[in-house]
């Protein structure tokens, strides 16, 4: 059967990352207990030269070796495998220079700043901050899929969530369903600027 092209590599690339994982932990946890090479030889029933070969990535150990590993470490087996997975996503925004954008209710004096979404299979995730500097006799009301929190930042509003109504300051949280209606009620005291981070399910968005 002819093999898929770049297949082979990729399986290869990705049993190394794993094995130089395993060594890794397994050699970390051993310093941390101050054992010798000798020491969890003897007290795990793994062969000096086996665990050796282990801790320099050079050997695809069997499951009872990493069991008896894992067990005279005092750890699950699991935690041997901690940071063979392959690259996860990250967003830095430095500040300053998250994209001004566009948004439902946007106006004069009311901003809203991204500073970065993440994006997978069964996550999705946004973050901005807001700024309002101008008091308006109509705010617009938000819905949408999945949670938000706000944590406020700068001045005083009433937020509202469908019939409930929050006086929200400096330090004050507010965690809600997005799918009830919510949006300031009313400016106190400007300028007013608080953190939005939206948490979706795996379909649907929406706007904070």
């Amino acid at each position: 059967m002819a093999s898929v092209p770049g297949v082979g590599e990729e399986n290869a690339s990705r049993q190394g990352r794993l094995e130089r994982a395993i060594a890794g932990n397994v050699r970390r946890l051993r310093h941390d207990r101050g054992l010798t090479l000798a020491e969890l030889a003897a007290r795990s029933g793994v062969s000096s030269a086996m665990i050796s070969k282990v801790e320099n990535a050079s050997i695809s150990c069997s499951l009872t070796t990493l069991d008896r590993l894992a067990e005279t470490l005092d750890v699950p087996v699991t935690s041997l495998f901690r940071g063979a997975d392959a690259a996860r996503e990250a967003v830095f925004t430095r500040a300053g220079t998250g994209p001004r954008i566009t948004q439902r209710g946007t106006r004069v004096g009311h901003e809203y700043t991204l500073l970065g979404a993440l994006r997978g299979p069964h996550k999705r995730m946004e973050a901005h901050i807001v700024t309002l500097t101008e008091r308006s006799e109509e705010f617009p009301l938000f819905q949408h899929p999945g949670t938000e929190l706000l944590y406020m930042l700068e001045g005083e509003m009433i937020y509202g969530h469908g019939d409930a109504s929050y006086v929200m300051r400096p330090g004050d949280a507010l965690q809600l369903d997005g799918e009830g209606a919510h949006g300031p009620r009313e400016l106190v005291q400007l300028p007013i600027r608080f953190l939005s981070v939206v948490a979706y399910g795996e379909v649907g968005t929406g706007q904070p």
